[in-house]
């Protein structure tokens, strides 16, 4: 993952100029302001055509100076919520911005606080075998939702001294049918989340402190960087291009979909945005049976579904730990109890279930940067784009990337759209994005690299064209109008052509192909 520095635009700048005509043809709200019922199409241009506050990026944030946490990671709308703070300066206050469109500005400013008291909360030590790490401070103000929109907020605290930092909190929907889903991935911000000194992935060492890692990361403490490194830099821009389109949205996240069991019921889409790696077998379970009950599904990222984890309760509540042994997981208390519920790969044993049943995909390997070329020009993804077999857009893969495998798991017919040569720790291999129909109806695509939601800013990062984002805006468009009217697979069936891209000689994912 990378790391957005603290005045770095968050805005589909490529999107807002040249092209954009093409991303939001037909989709302005009719005239009127009578609002139906939430999570129509209507209400979401109607929200969108409320004046927006472009002044919602963080201007400093030094470490410590303040930070935060909310005590639930989502609420219905009217439901509080209380906020943990701590600040090196005597006072501060609390905005909340719902993230969305508004005419370019990308947020609407929709509560603020009075000035509240500012303390220096202590750091807490590592507990436990789990090596976790809660910072479990008391509350410093509640937060009514009242009036507050189904969506996904960004809550902007600015100690005295000017720092900022943000929390991220999603106001969730209750209901889902009818409308295309978008999936906050808290387990997977939880899993990177290195405050404290520890993540899933390394100790107070960093990259090379590994056996000091996490075993279980706690949601009970603020967030590195700016407070919402994965939120801002993988699914914030696709949440903006989303409500700039009018479709009928509801917002969930991934811990409603472990916690409520018909949560997706009639939804006609559910997107899986840019880093979405952490799944429960719940989780997997029930998107599962909604793409069998013709429930479209989008992964916009790599690497999504490839950890299998649990979440549990703790003394502050529910599904508040997020555990992994990963590849400890002879050490997981459940090992040789329930072997379904032990913590490590998908595809791993003791209960191997490879993620591409679902995906559609495999992930492969990182790290990588290639172009991502074209393959299906005609596919109906590319409507609008302009594209040919062959045509290119430099770097747009990485840094994880995923690609098909010919196994047994894969699901037919699976058509890849884009086949994209890389070559990753020495080793020469394809990225793939493809896009197969099941037998209920319903559309998967995954776009296979991590890259897709990143280049919605049109900034440059990671040295994408800014241009690119035209391309990238067009396809996600053209997915999201489709899988929001119900199952694209009726449609828009998929045209088998993974024979075409058989495994070469020395392929790295052919000595498993019997599995994957």
């Amino acid at each position: 993952m990378s790391e957005h520095p603290w005045d770095r635009r968050h805005f589909l700048g490529a999107v807002a100029g040249a092209g954009a005509g093409a991303v939001v043809a037909g989709c302005s709200g009719p005239d009127g302001t009578r609002q139906r019922e939430p999570g129509t199409a209507r209400s979401v241009v109607a929200e969108n055509e409320r004046p927006g506050d472009r002044d919602w990026g963080l201007r400093r944030g030094a470490d410590r100076a303040v930070e935060g946490y909310a005590d639930q990671v989502s609420v219905l709308p009217g439901e509080s919520l209380r906020l943990h703070v701590s600040t090196t300066a005597r006072e501060f206050r609390a905005e909340a911005f719902r993230m969305g469109w508004y005419g370019g500005a990308q947020a609407r400013k929709v509560w603020a606080s009075e000035a509240v008291p500012g303390t220096v909360r202590p750091l807490p030590p590592v507990t436990g075998a789990t090596r976790t790490v809660a910072a479990a401070w008391p509350p410093s103000l509640e937060i009514p939702t009242r009036g507050w929109p189904e969506g996904a907020y960004l809550i902007r605290l600015t100690a005295a001294s000017g720092e900022q930092r943000y929390v991220p909190v999603t106001v969730r929907s209750s209901r889902t049918d009818g409308r295309l889903v978008l999936v906050n991935a808290v387990g997977t911000w939880q899993a990177y989340n290195t405050w404290g000194g520890h993540s899933l992935y390394h100790g107070p060492g960093g990259k090379g402190d590994d056996t000091n890692r996490s075993l279980a990361a706690s949601c009970d403490r603020p967030y590195d960087g700016d407070g919402a490194p994965l939120f801002t830099t993988y699914e914030q821009p696709a949440i903006a291009l989303a409500e700039r389109l009018g479709l009928p949205l509801a917002y969930v996240t991934t811990m409603d979909i472990d916690r409520e069991p018909h949560l997706l019921s009639g939804a006609h889409g559910i997107v899986s945005l840019g880093h979405d790696e952490y799944w429960t077998p719940a989780m997997r379970a029930r998107v599962t049976a909604a793409r069998d009950a013709g429930t479209n599904i989008a992964f916009l990222g790599a690497n999504a579904c490839f950890r299998r984890v649990r979440l549990e309760h703790t003394a502050t509540g529910d599904r508040r730990l997020v555990v992994c042994y990963k590849s400890d997981w002879a050490r997981d208390p459940m090992c040789g109890k329930d072997d379904t519920a032990v913590t490590t790969d998908w595809r791993e044993p003791p209960h191997a279930v490879p993620e591409n049943s679902l995906t559609g995909t495999l992930y492969e390997a990182n790290p990588t940067t290639a172009d991502y070329v074209v393959t299906e020009p005609g596919h109906w993804l590319f409507e609008g784009t302009g594209v040919a077999r062959g045509t290119a857009f430099r770097n747009l893969v990485g840094t994880e990337y995923d690609r098909v495998g010919a196994g047994q798991a894969t699901p037919r017919p699976i058509e890849i759209v884009a086949h994209s040569r890389l070559v990753c720790r020495g080793v020469r291999t394809f990225a793939d994005s493809a896009y197969y129909t099941a037998p209920g109806g319903a559309g998967v695509f995954n776009t296979g690299t991590m890259r897709w939601v990143e280049s919605l800013t049109g900034d440059g990062g990671h040295g994408i064209p800014p241009a690119t984002a035209r391309f990238t805006a067009q396809v996600t468009a053209n997915l999201f109008h489709t899988f929001a009217r119900g199952p694209a697979g009726r449609t828009h069936p998929a045209a088998d052509n993974l024979t075409a891209h058989d495994p070469y000689d020395g392929d790295p994912i052919a000595e498993r192909r019997d599995l994957w």
